[in-house]
């Protein structure tokens, strides 16, 4: 039977989710607080990341975490402050940081990564979007020193037990990838299985593409209540507006948290913002590349070149922190040689906020409480990569059919 869809959240997340169910033959209504215009969907890398098998909760990042507490210019920044929300979350992450359970998470990031991957091949290859910007270069990870190069191996050699297929290069080989730019490392992985796009490309076309399939989509309207009744909710209620529903998909990013609590439902989440600088003038760049002592994400886009990293814990907030923007321009430097980022470019920068869980994996699922909520949010720093997935699998469950992949892992009230 075809429902009538709200989607809540206008990102990645939920206009993959749109499209989905617009293809099931579902009325479909998106609603979102902004513009659509900025944002984490709009700031990111641009990575599609197969490769990207360890979560965030890794041993020992709580110890970075609290390394790095009083320097605002760090990779991982925790801003001390005292938040209950903040401090739960922060124990559930600490509780996930343990070998085994990171072991146990990384099959599933990987399986659904590489699934999100093939459908960007599909939504590329129907042409429903246009012909975005798509390429399969794969990823380097470049690194300055033995220390991270012995970890990113030992990464690939598991990554390799998961059917991903990568590459180890000496400074010989990036020279032949890259060359064009003199870069100096000692190697790099190269990650074959990841691909790389332009996000406010697909973006734009994706939203165009919704609007003529007949999604109505609702700018700068945010949420403000839900009306329930039998444990299903009825309303939605909007600054301007109330909208029925037969079904709902909360896709909010990091506002999903604020929401739920108003339906009696605990999520744990947290923003972790993130920033971007773009490079307008020729860099040489022709490969998309991590650099790993930085931490710093570096992607050819169309048309500029794109310097994006850092995670801070600072709470729901669109500050730009400048010396977090220098640190990234700075990182870029130590390892392209006569790099100059201009000012214009620094001045630029922009953030976005990622929907954070605390053992990496995103929430996908329904909710014991309400019978037509489903949650797709906290993916963290895959939310772009994983757009296509989390869209298809949020329409399997509202249209009734068996998902693709097993979503136990990604439940929505799992427990740390």
């Amino acid at each position: 039977m075809d429902k009538r869809v709200v989607v809540i959240g206008g990102g990645i997340i939920g206009l993959c989710t749109a499209y989905y169910l617009q293809k099931e033959g579902h009325q479909v209504i998106v609603i979102d607080k902004s513009n659509m215009d900025s944002g984490a969907s709009y700031v990111n890398a641009g990575y599609l990341t197969p490769s990207h098998i360890v979560p965030l909760a890794a041993p020992g990042m709580i110890s970075k975490g609290l390394k790095y507490m009083f320097n605002s210019s760090s990779p991982f920044y925790m801003k001390p402050r005292w938040d209950k929300d903040f401090i739960k979350w922060a124990l559930a992450f600490k509780k996930s940081s343990t070998r085994a359970k990171v072991a146990k998470a990384m099959p599933h990031i990987g399986n659904i990564n590489v699934f999100s991957r093939d459908l960007f091949d599909e939504i590329k290859a129907s042409k429903d979007i246009g012909d975005f910007h798509y390429e399969r270069k794969g990823l380097l990870m470049l690194y300055q020193t033995h220390k991270e190069g012995d970890h990113e191996k030992e990464t690939a050699l598991r990554a390799k037990r998961l059917g991903l297929q990568s590459e180890i290069f000496d400074m010989e080989g990036v020279r032949k990838m890259e060359p064009n730019i003199k870069i100096k490392a000692l190697g790099a992985v190269h990650y074959l299985c990841d691909g790389h796009t332009t996000p406010l490309d697909f973006m734009s076309k994706m939203i165009s593409f919704l609007e003529r399939s007949g999604v109505a989509i609702h700018k700068n309207e945010a949420v403000m209540d839900f009306s329930v009744s039998n444990g299903r909710i009825t309303t939605i209620r909007t600054k301007s507006d109330q909208y029925k529903a037969d079904e709902v998909v909360l896709a909010s990013g990091t506002w999903s948290s604020h929401l739920t609590k108003k339906l009696g439902i605990q999520l744990f989440l947290q923003a972790g913002k993130g920033y971007r600088i773009d490079m307008a003038k020729s860099t040489g760049i022709t490969m998309p590349a991590l650099l790993l002592e930085a931490k710093i994400a570096v992607t050819p886009m169309k048309g500029f070149t794109r310097f994006a990293g850092t995670m801070e814990f600072s709470g729901i907030n669109k500050r730009i922190r400048r010396e977090r923007v220098q640190a990234i321009a700075d990182g870029a430097k130590r390892f392209y040689e006569g790099l100059e980022i201009p000012r214009d470019a620094l001045e630029g920068a922009d953030c976005g906020l990622r929907p954070v869980s605390p053992d990496g994996l995103p929430y996908i699922g329904r909710v014991e409480s309400l019978q037509n909520l489903t949650i797709a949010t906290g993916h963290a720093m895959m939310g772009w990569s994983l757009g296509p997935a989390t869209g298809k699998l949020v329409s399997e469950i509202i249209s009734g059919h068996r998902p693709s992949l097993d979503l136990t892992p990604y439940h929505p009230e799992r427990r740390f």
